[in-house]
């Protein structure tokens, strides 16, 4: 891996992961596999990329609470990096995931998160000048609250002369702020992650490569994440380029985007072609998906 830290700038969660035995008995009892974890898709991004050994530091705010100190010291414990702010205004976000074998659905309470602030992004980068790289959740920039921090980090990260990508992050809340709006916050970026729903909400129901071309009027580069049909990269200078995914049985598909962004980053910036990058990304995604959690096992 090149020399330089990422930055990964967003949400810091605390999971409550059930997986469903099968179909959930609405107003009745569904066995499952529950666990309680750390959570986030900045968090997890951050942890997938100490994992391949990125030097790396979270930026985010977590309440004063027990599960904020606990959730910041394992990630410190997994050589991350926190600048974390502590606001004892409000808890540490809490996210209940229902996890099937290929999908889950987040019941969320963003807590702290949404008090992320400009100043705090500011100080943290402040406080990393060897940052090569800032990574945004998009998260952070749907939300009105944090919204101002998210939009102030690629700013400043463009100030610095840091390359910037952002992963749009869901479906549901990029239909309330509309494609419009988003796309005009992460104009100039470098790398837009999506996947196929958030591709739908941002550029319409066409073909994946058509989609990627039509986000890179916006962003430099576009990967859009189809699952287990792969992965499809554009690039403003270069034609599409596909890689399809590992075939892996699937347990439990919370995290395995963050994981396929953390391998993508890290490929990329240390250089690699798209097809390498999208074949790791597309790896440690599939190993992702094969256990319970958002987070490299030990």
């Amino acid at each position: 891996m090149s020399a330089g830290r990422v930055l990964v700038v967003g949400d810091l969660i605390t999971d409550v992961v059930a997986v469903l035995a099968g179909p959930m008995a609405t107003g009745s009892d569904t066995p499952a596999a529950i666990r309680f974890s750390g959570g986030g898709q900045a968090a997890n991004t951050a942890a997938w990329l100490a994992a391949q050994g990125v030097p790396v530091t979270l930026v985010g705010a977590v309440g004063d609470d027990a599960a904020g100190r606990d959730r910041v010291a394992e990630l410190e414990r997994a050589g991350v990096g926190c600048a974390t702010t502590v606001y004892p205004d409000r808890p540490t976000g809490t996210v209940i995931v229902l996890a099937t074998a290929g999908e889950r659905t987040m019941i969320t309470e963003r807590g702290a998160n949404l008090l992320l602030a400009p100043q705090d992004v500011d100080a943290a980068l402040a406080a990393t000048p060897d940052a090569r790289h800032l990574h945004l959740s998009g998260y952070t920039l749907l939300d009105a609250e944090s919204r101002p921090a998210g939009l102030r980090a690629l700013a400043a990260a463009r100030e610095r002369g840091l390359t910037t990508s952002v992963d749009a992050a869901s479906a549901a809340p990029l239909r309330r702020v509309g494609a419009a709006a988003f796309l005009s916050w992460v104009r100039g970026v470098d790398l837009l992650l999506v996947n196929a729903d958030e591709a739908t909400v941002l550029a319409g129901g066409l073909d994946p490569a058509a989609q990627g071309r039509a986000l890179s009027a916006s962003a430099r580069r576009s990967v859009v994440k189809q699952g287990a049909a792969g992965a499809v990269w554009v690039d403003r200078d270069t034609s599409a380029t596909v890689a399809p995914a590992r075939r892996v049985a699937v347990v439990d598909v919370t995290g395995a985007g963050d994981a396929f962004a953390a391998a993508l980053l890290a490929a990329w910036l240390d250089g690699a072609e798209p097809t390498v990058a999208l074949r790791r990304a597309g790896d440690l995604g599939a190993l992702a998906v094969s256990q319970i959690g958002a987070r490299p096992t030990p």
